[in-house]
This record gives structure tokens, C-alpha cells and sequence, in this order.
């Protein structure tokens, strides 16, 4: 059995095993925080901020995502200067970001009192819509450099190191190298980066043009769970089905085998399922 240690959140006193994060810690005593860079399947990246908390002792606030908890700690989760810091978090990321297809950034702005055009009317941010394959598009008008898909695309899951973070200060963006189209990079449209964007950055082609054309719903869409046929692994997906049509396909991010991750095959590959002239040709 591993050693434990014996923190105070708000005041509640918490044992909890040895290596555990100060945001793990938070959930057990249902003092959650909030998280957008955070993501359950890869390591913590330190990117939004977002989930600091109060620590006595220490000058600044602390990334609870990453922090380990240790022995004696005195945790604060909803301080004045806590919530003050979430605050001008969502602001900037908001005076930047299309939060369209960001629930958790509009949950933080709602729930910090965040005032969405308070830093507007700086610099200059139009971002460029990037559709050079068939299938996702990158539109960087939503991105909010959380690193999930540049950690996701290395060693926490695909290992093809294909994208990184370049430039700095506003000009900082996710790049595949030198300004590359994607077909021109190391990339092999696993689509492990659009798995994991919490902001619609990164979108399947297929739902973006949906979206675009206003066909796109929600509560028209069902999930059938299925087990992807290409190999033997045994990669479970969840087949996103609208007017008895696939428009999506993705896998549970608690999955024994996946943990949210496919190969090009398995999330792309289902186009013959609803293939008229493949039908007629084996007829």
C-alpha cells in the first residue's frame, strides 16, 4: 500500500495517496475546480491557468492541475484572489477566442462573472480557417493554445510529433511546421488532436461543413457503440449517427485499449458503410 498524505481543502481535512495532484485532491472532497487545458488522458500541460488555487506559504497561486499534494498542505479553492485570476483568464482567452464550441470556457466566464469584451480592441487576432484535407479542419479563430492536441500528437498518445507550438505572444500558434499544410507535415490523421480540443479548433470536415450549412443537430444525432472491424485490437467506437447517416466517429475516453484514440482508419474510415455504389457493386 502506498504512503498516503494528509492535506486541508477549505478547511476539510483530506488523506490522500502519496503522487496525487492538488486538482485530484479537490474532486474527493467535492471542492472541484475548474480545468481547460486539463485532460484526463494526457499530462498536464500548465497552458490555461485556469484551475489555480491558493496555497498557503506560497507566493503565487499554484497550477493544481500538476501540483503535487504533500503533507500539511493548506489548500484555498475559492479565495477572492482565486476567483479574481479565473476571472481575467476567461477574459483574455474570451477577448480572443470564438467560445462557439468552447462549453467549458463559457461555463468558466459564467460562473467567474467574466466580462466578454473587457479586453477587446487590442491587438489585431484574425485567425485563418485552414481546410487542406478532407478530413478535419483547423480554424484557429477557436484556439486557445490549451497544448492538448500538441500533447496528444506526441509521446501521451500518437508518438508522430507532427504539430508543436510556434511564435510568441500573439503570434503564438499551433503550426505544423513552417507554416506547412497539413497533407505536407508528419501528419497522419489519427485525429487524436480533434479527439481532444475543447474549443471546435480542431473539427471533422464533415461536421464543419454541417455546421456551416445550418444542417448540423445536436438532438437529431444518436451513438451506437461498436467494435472498429480494420484489425484485431479491438478499438471500441461510438458511431455519431444523424438521419441514419455517420457524421462522426469516436471512442470512449475510459477505454481500456483506446483511452479515447484512434488510428485514420478507425475514426475516418467508415465512408463505405454508407456507400450506394460499393453496395451495387458487390450485388
Amino acid at each position: 500500500m502506498g504512503t498516503s498524505v494528509t492535506l486541508t481543502i477549505d478547511g476539510e481535512e483530506v488523506s490522500v495517496s502519496q503522487g496525487t495532484t492538488l486538482r485530484e485532491a479537490c474532486d474527493q472532497v467535492s471542492h472541484s475546480v475548474p480545468t481547460l487545458c486539463w485532460h484526463e488522458n494526457l499530462s498536464p500541460a500548465n497552458a490555461c491557468r485556469a484551475c489555480v488555487v491558493e496555497l498557503k506559504g506560497s507566493r503565487p497561486l499554484v497550477a493544481s492541475c500538476s501540483r503535487i499534494a504533500e503533507d500539511g498542505m493548506e489548500v484555498m479553492t475559492n479565495t477572492e484572489r482565486v476567483r479574481n485570476a479565473r476571472k481575467v483568464v476567461a477574459e483574455l482567452l474570451l477577448s480572443t477566442s470564438d467560445a462557439t464550441l468552447a462549453p467549458d470556457l463559457r461555463h468558466l466566464a459564467e460562473e467567474s462573472g467574466a466580462q466578454a469584451g473587457r479586453f477587446s480592441g487590442g491587438a489585431s487576432w484574425e485567425q485563418p480557417v485552414r481546410v487542406d484535407n478532407e478530413l478535419y479542419v483547423r480554424d484557429f479563430s477557436k484556439c486557445i493554445l490549451c497544448y492538448r492536441c500538441v500533447e496528444a500528437c506526441g509521446t501521451d498518445a500518437q508518438n508522430t510529433f507532427a504539430i508543436a507550438v510556434a511564435g510568441r505572444g500573439f503570434n503564438a500558434h499551433i503550426d505544423a511546421g513552417f507554416g506547412r499544410d497539413l497533407p505536407e507535415s508528419d501528419c497522419v490523421y489519427c485525429g487524436n488532436c480533434v479527439a481532444v480540443c475543447p474549443t471546435g479548433a480542431l473539427i471533422g470536415k464533415t461536421e464543419w461543413d454541417m455546421r456551416n450549412q445550418d444542417q448540423w443537430d445536436e438532438n437529431k444525432i444518436s451513438v451506437t457503440e461498436t467494435v472498429c472491424s480494420y484489425c484485431g485490437v479491438g478499438c471500441e467506437l461510438q458511431l455519431h449517427v444523424m438521419d441514419n447517416k455517420i457524421v462522426k466517429v469516436t471512442s470512449p475516453m475510459d477505454h481500456p485499449i483506446t483511452h479515447g484514440m484512434l488510428c485514420v482508419k478507425g475514426r475516418y474510415g467508415y465512408e463505405f458503410v454508407q456507400s450506394e455504389d460499393g453496395l451495387a457493386s458487390n450485388s
